[in-house]
C-alpha cells in the first residue's frame, strides 16, 4: 500500500533525547507525597529454618512504619497457580515471608519500611536473625546425575531423536567425544530491580515496576492479591537492560505491594546490587557431544546430551540440545536433555537461553571434528549443510545461511587462513581465526495495538509491550509512519502501560514480528477509512479507485505513483467531519501457513584473536557476524543489538562467570566489581553485515527479530580461534588465563 519511507533507513531513536536528557523517568524514579520506602532482609544460609528473628531495634528507631517477617506478614494467597506467571517453569512458586524455610541463599526474609530508604537500610541491619542450617548442595558436576527435563514452560520443545546414532557412531569412521562445561551467569542490567506502589485516594494502586511486561506484572498482583485490573495499573515507559531478567515478576513487586495494602501508604523497594544476584541466572550446564563421520567429513552420527541445573522448588528448562538436530544435515541424531535440582533459586532465561550454551559446546566440537578429519572449519560447515529443519522435519520459510557464510568469510578474509594451529604470529602474540554458526527462532505472539489519527494529522500509536533498550520505541514509530506515510515526528508511541492494549512478554526476539504486525495492521485499518472518506471529497481524484490502487506518502492518500492525484489526510478527515480515527486490532500468527514451515534466523561469525604467549591473555580483535533474520526494520537500532550481543559474546567466552561456594551455597562474586563483564578496553572492530532475506511466510511484515541471534555462536567462534592461536582447546567457559598455562 505504502511506499518505502521509513522502514529499512537508518534513524535516531525516538526515545533518545529523552534518555540522554534525564527526561525517562524508570520504576524507582516516580515519586508521589509521603512516599515510603522499603529495604529486604536477605538470608545468611542457604539452606535451613528461620529459628528466631527479633526486629524490636529496627522497630524502635524513629521513622520505622513496620518490619514485616514470616511471623507477621499476610498471606493473601495459597495455592501456587496464584502465583504463576507467563514464563513460569512447573512446580512449586516462590513465596516471599510465607515460612520459615530457607530455600536458596539471600532468599528475602523481611522487609523493613521507614519514611527513608536511609532509616529503612540501617533498621535492617539490627534484625537479629538465628537459623539452624543444612548443608547445601549447590554443585552441578559433583554428581552428574539428573531427570528427565519436564515439559510446560512456555518456548520449551523435548529433545526427540532420530536414526541410530549409536549404531551409527560405532561404525564411523571417524569418531569424536568431549565433555563441556559452562559456569553460571547473571544479567546485571545496569537499572536494578524496583517497584513503586502508590496508594491513589480511591485505594488503587499505581504500580512502576522494572518487567519486560506489564500485563505479566498486572496478572502476578491481581491475582495474589485478589484485585481487579482496574484496581492495579501497571506502568513500565522505560527499562535500563533487562535480557531476560524482567521476564518474571521478582520478589520486589510482591513485597512492595503487600507493604502498600498493609500501611494504606505509597511504597517503593528497590534491591541492592548484591540482590541482583538472589534470584534467577543462566543455569551452569554439563554437556557431551559424540560425533561420528566419514574421512572426508560427513556427518553419520550426532549425540548431544546435556545436564542443566535447577532449584529445588521449580523446574526450569530451556532448549540446549535441540539445536544438534538442527544445525546440519544427519541422519541419526541421540539428544538428552536433563535436571539436577540444587539448592539455588530457579535459574531464568538470559539473552538466547539454552542456544547460546547449547551452541558453545556443539559449534566447538564441530571445529575440533574439522582438525580432525584435516577440511578447512567452514567447508565442513557447508559440507553438512542443512537444507531443510531436520529436528521438525520442515522447510525452512527462508534460510540465507550460505550467503552469511560467503558473504562473512568475504568479509573477514577467511581463505588466507593457514589450516595449522600456532602459524600466526606478530612478536610474542599468537594469532587465531576461528569460525561458528549461530541459529534462533522467529517466532509471532498474539498482541493487540491500538491507533487515533486526529484530524490534524497526528498519529498516536499505542501497546503495553516494553522497550528494553532495544529499540521498541523507534521500529513502531517507523512501521506506523510508513503505514500512512507520515512523518516520524507526526507520530507517538505509547508502550509499557496496562491501560494499553496487550501484548506479549518481550522476548524471544518476537516482538517486532507481534507487536511491529499489531500495529501495522491497527494503521492500516485507520488508512481504509481514511481512504474511503478521501474518496468522497468532491472531485476526488481517487473516487473511482480501490485500496489496493493507492498508497500513503507525506500525509496524502494519492494513487500508487501519481504524486498529483492525492487528497491529504486532514481534507480527507474535514470532509468526512470526523476530528479523530482510532481502531484496534489484535493480530495472531497464520498458524495454518506458518506450521508448515521451520522458521529460524541465522549467523556465521568470524572472529580474530591474539594471545601473549606468555601469559596467556586474550584480546578479541575483530569480529565480523553476518545474519540473516529476514526483513530490517530499523538498520540503526539492529545493528546495536547485534553489536550488544557480539560484546556479551565476548564476555561470555572470556570474562563471565558467577562463582558459588559451595561451602556456603552462595555466589560470591555477587558486585560488578569481582563478577567481571567485557568493558570498552575489550572491545575492538566488530563487523555486522546484514544478508538479504525475504520472508513472507514468518508475519506481515517478514520481519524476524534479532535481539537473541547476535550472541549466539560468538563463544563458541571465540573458542575456536584461541585454538587456532594456541594448539590448546579449553572446553571449559569462560576461558581464563589460567586454563591456557
Amino acid at each position: 500500500m505504502a511506499a518505502t519511507t521509513h522502514i529499512g533507513r537508518s534513524t535516531r531513536r525516538v526515545d533518545g533525547r529523552a534518555k540522554v536528557t534525564g527526561e525517562a523517568k524508570y520504576a524507582a524514579e516516580f515519586n508521589t507525597p509521603g512516599l515510603t520506602y522499603g529495604y529486604v532482609i536477605s538470608s545468611d544460609i542457604a539452606k535451613g529454618k528461620i529459628t528466631k528473628i527479633d526486629a524490636s531495634d529496627a522497630l524502635s528507631l524513629p521513622g520505622v512504619l513496620q518490619v514485616f517477617t514470616h511471623e507477621n506478614a499476610p498471606r493473601p494467597a495459597y495455592f501456587d497457580r496464584k502465583f504463576k506467571d507467563d514464563d513460569s517453569p512447573v512446580g512449586e512458586k516462590f513465596k516471599p515471608l510465607y515460612s520459615a524455610e530457607i530455600q536458596f541463599s539471600m532468599q528475602p526474609i523481611g522487609l523493613v519500611v521507614a519514611d527513608s530508604f536511609e532509616v529503612a537500610r540501617y533498621a535492617a541491619s539490627l534484625v537479629k536473625v538465628e537459623y539452624k542450617a543444612e548443608t547445601p548442595e549447590t554443585n552441578l558436576r559433583k554428581k552428574p546425575k539428573g531427570h528427565k527435563a519436564p515439559t510446560g514452560k512456555t518456548g520449551f520443545t523435548p529433545p526427540k531423536s532420530r536414526g541410530n546414532a549409536a549404531k551409527a557412531y560405532k561404525n564411523a569412521e571417524v569418531q569424536f567425544e568431549a565433555e563441556y562445561y559452562h559456569m553460571p551467569e547473571h544479567h546485571n542490567p545496569m537499572e536494578m530491580f524496583a517497584s513503586t506502589v502508590i496508594v491513589e485516594e480511591d485505594g488503587k494502586l499505581k504500580i512502576y515496576d522494572k518487567t519486560q511486561g506489564v500485563a505479566n506484572s498486572q496478572t502476578y498482583v491481581t491475582n495474589i492479591f485478589g484485585l481487579s485490573k482496574e484496581e492495579a495499573r501497571v506502568i513500565n515507559p522505560y527499562m535500563g537492560g533487562g535480557f531476560g531478567s524482567g521476564l518474571r515478576p521478582q520478589y520486589q513487586l510482591y513485597l512492595a505491594v503487600m507493604a502498600a495494602r498493609e500501611l494504606n501508604r505509597s511504597v517503593r523497594v528497590v534491591l541492592t546490587r548484591e540482590q541482583m544476584f538472589s534470584f534467577g541466572h543462566r543455569p551452569a550446564t554439563l554437556q557431551t557431544v559424540s560425533l561420528g563421520a566419514t574421512k572426508d567429513g560427513l556427518l553419520q552420527a550426532i549425540k548431544h546430551e546435556a545436564l542443566g541445573e535447577t532449584s529445588r522448588f521449580e523446574e526450569y528448562t530451556e532448549v540446549v540440545v535441540n539445536w544438534a538436530g538442527m544445525l546440519y544435515h544427519c541422519d541419526n541424531v541421540e539428544l538428552g536433555y536433563y535436571l539436577r535440582n540444587l539448592d539455588t533459586y530457579t535459574p531464568l532465561d538470559m539473552r538466547a537461553p539454552g542456544s547460546v550454551t547449547g551452541i558453545a559446546a556443539f559449534e566447538t566440537a564441530i571445529d575440533e571434528l574439522s582438525y580432525k578429519v584435516g577440511i578447512d572449519p567452514l567447508e565442513l560447515r557447508l559440507k553438512n549443510y542443512a537444507e531443510k529443519n531436520e529436528f521438525e522435519g520442515k522447510p525452512f520459510s527462508s534460510k540465507e545461511l550460505r550467503a552469511c557464510y560467503a558473504q562473512g568469510a568475504a568479509r573477514f578474509g577467511w581463505a588466507k587462513r593457514p589450516a595449522q594451529p600456532r602459524s600466526m604470529r606478530e612478536g610474542t602474540k599468537l594469532i587465531g581465526w576461528g569460525v561458528a554458526t549461530g541459529m534462533w527462532d522467529a517466532q509471532q505472539q498474539k498482541s493487540a495495538a491500538k491507533a487515533n489519527l486526529s484530524v490534524d494529522g497526528k498519529l498516536v500509536v499505542g501497546s503495553s509491550t516494553a522497550d528494553i533498550g532495544t529499540g521498541t520505541y523507534t521500529a513502531m514509530t517507523m512501521i506506523a509512519a510508513e503505514t500512512l506515510g507520515l512523518p516520524l515526528d507526526a507520530v507517538t508511541f505509547k508502550l509499557g502501560d496496562t491501560t494499553l492494549p496487550v501484548a506479549p512478554l518481550e522476548g524471544g526476539s518476537w516482538t517486532v514480528a507481534s507487536v511491529g504486525s499489531a500495529v501495522k495492521e491497527a494503521c492500516e485499518a485507520v488508512a481504509k477509512k481514511v481512504f474511503k472518506m478521501a474518496k468522497d471529497v468532491k472531485d476526488s481524484p481517487l473516487s473511482g479507485a480501490s485500496f489496493d490502487e493507492v498508497e500513503f506518502v507525506e500525509g496524502k492518500v494519492q494513487l500508487k505513483g501519481d504524486y498529483s492525484s492525492g487528497v491529504s489526510i486532514v481534507e480527507a478527515m474535514r470532509a468526512g467531519e470526523v476530528n479523530f480515527i482510532e481502531e484496534e486490532t489484535t493480530t495472531m500468527p497464520n498458524m495454518l501457513k506458518q506450521m508448515q514451515y521451520a522458521r529460524n534466523t541465522h549467523s556465521a561469525v568470524f572472529v580474530e584473536v591474539e594471545v601473549d604467549e606468555d601469559l596467556g591473555q586474550i584480546c578479541v580483535r575483530r569480529v565480523v557476524s553476518a545474519i540473516a533474520g529476514g526483513r530490517v526494520i530499523s538498520p540503526k537500532t539492529a545493528r546495536s543489538q547485534i553489536l550488544g550481543g557480539v560484546v556479551w559474546g565476548i564476555s561470555m567466552a572470556l570474562e563471565e562467570e558467577s562463582v558459588l561456594d559451595h561451602h556456603f551455597g552462595r555466589f560470591m562474586n555477587h558486585n560488578l566489581a569481582e563478577y567481571h563483564v567485557a568493558v570498552n578496553a575489550d572491545i575492538h572492530d566488530i563487523d555486522v553485515i546484514f544478508v538479504e532475506e525475504h520472508d513472507d511466510i514468518v508475519n506481515p511484515l517478514g520481519a524476524k527479530g534479532l535481539g537473541e541471534i547476535g550472541i549466539v555462536g560468538v563463544a563458541a567462534a571465540i573458542g575456536n580461534a584461541v585454538y587456532h592461536a594456541t594448539g590448546k582447546r579449553v572446553r571449559e567457559l569462560p576461558i581464563t588465563l589460567d586454563k591456557l598455562l
